[in-house]
């Protein structure tokens, strides 16, 4: 690992074991699903999905087992964005606890219900990702403890019945999470070495970054799709809600970045010298060898002090 300036390695490290161990009731589990992401969403024909598909009829790849028939071959049968979705567990959540015993297949006012509930229950588990992480983000105090109270909240929602979640106002809870997550981002970062500037919600589509350094910064919420990363320094950076897709992360060193989901990293491009927090997963896609280093016109330059 490069010896950049920063939280000690040691640290990171013990952290992001920490989360990935807290983020297991928060991992998808299709063998306790029913399917639930090959029906309820709609498919459009497009560079992610091969064919249309209306919300709440099944994908016709969708086995009688409940499991996807071209599941290793998705991206070669043209569903890339099947490849990227997570539901963080709702899947198995609305199946085994709000809806237990009942089959959306065999009963057409199950079917309605739980296709009303499992956007919300995903809703719920993303944020759940993010405030697991949160709490291991801060010291104690008072900060803290709103994330607590938050959490627990988030996942009493998740027991919740059938119809109580139906009705859920899932958007006033996520824009009430999101600026408790932005304060504990600046928390987290504020002792972050000579840190970058914020780029939150920038427009940075396509953008030649190779190599640029971004650590410590604020990229919550921006556009960075096809934007060049390789070699770029993204150590303790905010990923919150950025737009990765096609983002080309090669030889990037994403040690200690927070906010980051498994899907932001599915969509995007990396090789072996890509280094990711310890609670993350390489995606199986991702090329094996490693990027050329950055050009000297790319290269990162040390700050002054």
């Amino acid at each position: 690992m490069p010896d950049r300036p920063g939280i000690p390695v040691d640290l990171v490290l013990d952290t992001s074991r920490e989360l990935a161990g807290a983020r297991r009731d928060l991992t998808a589990d299709c063998s306790r699903c029913s399917g639930l992401c090959c029906v309820v969403p709609a498919f459009a024909a497009s560079a992610d999905f091969a064919i249309d598909k209306p919300a709440g009829t099944p994908c016709p790849n969708l086995q009688p087992d409940a499991r996807c028939g071209v599941h290793d071959r998705l991206r070669d049968r043209g569903f890339p964005g099947c490849v990227v979705f997570d539901c963080f567990g709702a899947g198995q959540r609305v199946t085994e606890d709000t809806f237990p015993g009942r089959d959306w297949r065999t009963d057409a006012a199950t079917a309605a219900a739980v296709f009303a509930v499992f956007p919300v229950m995903r809703q719920l588990t993303e944020l759940l990702w993010h405030l697991t992480e949160a709490r291991t983000l801060l010291p104690a105090g008072s900060l803290a403890t709103e994330v607590a109270t938050a959490h627990a909240r988030t996942e009493e929602l998740t027991r919740a019945a059938a119809d109580e979640l139906a009705v859920l106002d899932a958007a006033t809870l996520r824009r009430e999470v999101g600026e408790l997550l932005g304060r504990v981002s600046d928390a987290a970062r504020a002792d972050v070495p000579d840190r970058a500037r914020d780029r939150r919600s920038a427009d940075l589509m396509g953008a030649a970054l190779r190599g640029a350094d971004l650590h410590g910064a604020s990229l919550r919420g921006a556009y960075l799709i096809g934007a060049d990363l390789r070699g770029a320094d993204l150590r303790h950076t905010d990923l919150l809600g950025a737009d990765l897709r096609a983002a080309d992360l090669r030889g990037a060193d994403l040690t200690g970045a927070i906010f980051l989901t498994q899907p932001q990293l599915t969509a995007a491009v990396g090789d072996a010298g890509t280094t990711l927090p310890e609670s993350m997963t390489r995606p199986a896609h991702w090329s094996t060898s490693t990027a050329a280093a950055p050009t000297e016109r790319g290269r990162r330059r040390p700050r002054r002090r």
